[in-house]
């Protein structure tokens, strides 16, 4: 499955934006583990990879940035999640 068959099977994880075709890896990656089942993450890390999927979750939460949109516990599961499996 690619990543644009991926989005248009699961429009709710995407109910903010209009154009699906126009979102990027980051958007989706935030999207999905913010909103996704835990299916719906397996899936996208069986499509970007766990290797790619941690380094865009890292880079979205690094402490520098100065907004980050996942929520708190999102954060904290998935920091936890990457450093066991990555």
């Amino acid at each position: 499955m690619t990543l644009r068959k991926f989005i248009k099977a699961r429009p709710y994880l995407f109910w903010y934006v209009r154009d699906l075709d126009k979102l990027s890896e980051e958007a989706v990656v935030e999207s999905v583990l913010n909103y996704g089942d835990f299916d719906d993450v397996k899936k996208l890390i069986s499509i970007l990879g766990i290797k790619k999927t941690t380094r865009i979750f890292r880079k979205q939460t690094h402490p520098r940035r100065k907004r980050v949109n996942y929520y708190p516990e999102i954060v904290h599961y998935f920091k936890h999640y990457f450093h066991a499996h990555a």
